[in-house]
């Protein structure tokens, strides 16, 4: 077995990738939620001064990864890969953004869980000697995504309990092989992982079944507790997603329910309108951004384990009646005066 791996699924960081700054930047219902202080940026409407919501979306990435940047005091000729994804086609959101910044560029998909597969390929760029400073990214926005995963905004459809509200949001991190902040101990790759849900309307469950296999393999590769972490956090499950997601566990035996937190439910809070929570590629890397990596930066959080999850289905595999495969990748995270020890 390769010296850095550990089990079946997950590689630790004998030198621990740190992440020096985070940014993030959001739409006005995010930024009126119980998080809304903590955002640096919340735009006053959902266009944020375009004049359609895609290239909103787009402005909106380019503003966290600058302000990222600008935090950590770096040029883009400082930076030797910028990793990001969003949810869109041919994630346009990302690949313009690109555009703006003279970094070489990897595009991701991995719908909600893009921000952990980017930590883990960055710190894998970083560990490996390939890269000083990378640059992660991923946003979302509630009209885009609408516009071309569900109806029209015109339409006004009622919305189902299990469903989720796609967050306006976007953030960016900045790993470096050294600086000041939280560091990167493991990641655990998650696999596609199906239980044949065909519900595009209840997204959490069809992604509960990869969180629970992620965070078990995890645990097991790592020969760790639930208790080992300070926090896990899902991204996003939902109410629904989340109590799947929690009894797939418990059934290994294997029971959360001291440390597990949603950011889904984190963002907006329990708005009727959100029925089972939030979701979409801003929304875990956005509270994050906010919320847990000043946490862990302070050592108010020690450990934490991140688990951003996605429902890679399309509009076109929906129509077919495909079911919605899943996909949950896991990042453990320490605080900056954590030991450097065989993890």
């Amino acid at each position: 077995m390769a010296p850095n791996r550990r089990g079946s699924s997950t590689c630790v960081f004998p030198k621990m990738p740190v992440i020096v700054s985070a940014a993030s930047v959001v739409g006005p219902r995010e930024g009126k939620g119980p998080l809304g202080p903590l955002f640096d940026l919340v735009c006053a409407d959902t266009l944020c001064g375009e004049t359609s919501w895609e290239k909103a979306e787009t402005k909106m990435l380019r503003q966290a990864v600058d302000l990222a940047e600008a935090k950590a005091g770096l040029e883009d000729a400082e930076v030797d890969f910028f990793l990001a994804g969003d949810l869109l086609n041919q994630i346009i959101s990302s690949s313009f953004t690109a555009r703006d910044k003279d970094i070489p560029f990897l595009g991701l998909y991995g719908a909600c869980s893009t921000i952990g597969e980017a930590m883990a390929l960055g710190s894998f760029l970083i560990s490996g000697g390939f890269a000083r400073n990378v640059l992660v990214a991923s946003s979302s926005h509630h009209d885009t995504a609408e516009r071309q995963y569900r109806y029209p905004t015109e339409f006004g459809h009622q919305r189902v309990p299990s469903s989720q509200w796609t967050v306006t949001a976007a953030a960016a991190l900045l790993l470096s092989a050294q600086g000041e902040g939280p560091k990167v101990e493991a990641v655990t790759v998650g696999r596609v992982m199906d239980f044949g849900i065909t519900d595009a309307n209840d997204m959490g469950s069809a992604m509960a079944p990869a969180f629970a296999d992620t965070v078990w393999r995890h645990l097991i590769d790592l020969g760790r507790s639930p208790g080992d972490y300070d926090a896990i956090f899902s991204g996003d499950l939902g109410m629904v997603g989340s109590k799947a997601a929690l009894h797939l566990l418990k059934k290994r035996g294997i029971d959360l329910k001291e440390v597990h937190h949603d950011t889904g439910l984190m963002i907006y809070g329990m708005e009727p309108e959100i029925c089972s929570g939030a979701s979409g590629c801003g929304c875990v890397a956005s509270v994050f951004a906010a919320k847990i990596y000043p946490e862990l930066k302070s050592g108010k959080l020690k450990r934490v384990l991140l688990v951003p999850t996605g429902a890679l289905h399309s509009p076109t595999t929906c129509q077919q009646a495909e079911s919605i495969p899943g996909i949950a990748h896991a990042v453990s995270l320490v605080y900056p005066g954590w030991e450097e020890r065989e993890p």
